[in-house]
């Protein structure tokens, strides 16, 4: 299992959160997902073999949220 933090640029409303959140928890080999709204980061565990951080990391910017940095 890895873990993976993404900064985004921002979320500017508690519904983006959810709807990062429900999209990410749906993608195969995502085990955990936790947004946190205030410091606009997404941390991701996800199984590697299943899933890549660039196809996590496209997810996210596929919503409509630019990914600034990862960690």
């Amino acid at each position: 299992m890895t873990t993976k933090t993404y900064q985004l640029e921002t979320l500017t409303c508690p519904s983006c959160v959810v709807k990062i959140q429900t999209v990410l928890k749906r993608t195969n080999g995502v085990q955990e997902v936790e947004v946190l709204f205030n410091s606009s980061r997404v941390k991701v565990s996800f199984d590697e073999a299943v899933v890549d951080p660039e196809t996590i990391k496209k997810t996210i910017e596929n919503l409509g949220f630019k990914v600034i940095g990862e960690k």
